[in-house]
C-alpha cells in the first residue's frame, strides 16, 4: 500500500510520465514476449497492422513500442511516403509505397524520423544517449539495424541499455557502441 501511495504522490508532484519514459517502458515490456527473428514479407491490415506477434525484426520493436503509446508508425510512414516518395530510399526498386513493409525498413524509418522527429548528434559519449532515443546502426555493408534506448543502465552504470531484435528476439542488451551508429533520433507524434 505504501508503494501505491508513494507512486500517487510522485504522479501528483511531478505530473505524468513523459512520452520518452512511456516509450522506454513499452520497449522493456516487449522483452517479455517470445519473438522469433523473421524478416519475411507479410500482408497486414492497414492502419494498425502487425505481423504475427511471435515474429519480428528490429523495426518491429519500434513499431510495437510506439503502438503501445497510440502511435501507428505504419500509418505515419505510409502517409509521409505517399506524399514525399521521392525523399525516401529506393533500395528495394519500388515505384510506389507498400503499406505492408515500408515502415519495417530501417532506411525508411531513418528518413521518416529525420523529417518528422528530432535528429540528435551522433557522439561517442554515452551521456548523449538517453531513454526514448532511437538509435540506428550500420552492421556492415548495407545491413542496418535499430533499437530503443531504455531506462536501465549497464553493469558499470556508464550507459543506458538498448531494446532491439538482432536475431535473438526482443531483448535488452548493452550494445550502444557495439556497431557504427548512423542515426540518433527522438520522435513524438
Amino acid at each position: 500500500m505504501k508503494h501505491f501511495l508513494l507512486l500517487g504522490f510522485l504522479f501528483l508532484s511531478f505530473g505524468s510520465f513523459s512520452q520518452e519514459d512511456k516509450l522506454s517502458n513499452a520497449a522493456l515490456e516487449l522483452t517479455k514476449d517470445k519473438v522469433i527473428y523473421d524478416p519475411s514479407y507479410f500482408s497486414i491490415d492497414y492502419p494498425n497492422g502487425d505481423i504475427p506477434k511471435d515474429k519480428g525484426v528490429c523495426t518491429d520493436v519500434l513499431i510495437r513500442a510506439y503502438r503501445k503509446l497510440g502511435i501507428d508508425l505504419q500509418k505515419e510512414v505510409h502517409l509521409d511516403m505517399k506524399q514525399n516518395f521521392n525523399l525516401y530510399p529506393k533500395n528495394w526498386g519500388l515505384k510506389r509505397t507498400d503499406k505492408n513493409i515500408d515502415h519495417r525498413r530501417v532506411p525508411n524509418l531513418m528518413t521518416f524520423f529525420s523529417r518528422k522527429g528530432i535528429i540528435k548528434q551522433i557522439t561517442k559519449n554515452p551521456i548523449d544517449y538517453i531513454p526514448g532515443d532511437i538509435i540506428c546502426w550500420n552492421l556492415g555493408g548495407a545491413i542496418t539495424h535499430t533499437g530503443i534506448v531504455v531506462n536501465k543502465k549497464s553493469k558499470d552504470n556508464n550507459r543506458y541499455l538498448i531494446v532491439h531484435n538482432i536475431g535473438a528476439g526482443q531483448v535488452l542488451e548493452d550494445c550502444l557502441f557495439r556497431f557504427k551508429i548512423i542515426g540518433h533520433y527522438r520522435y513524438k507524434n
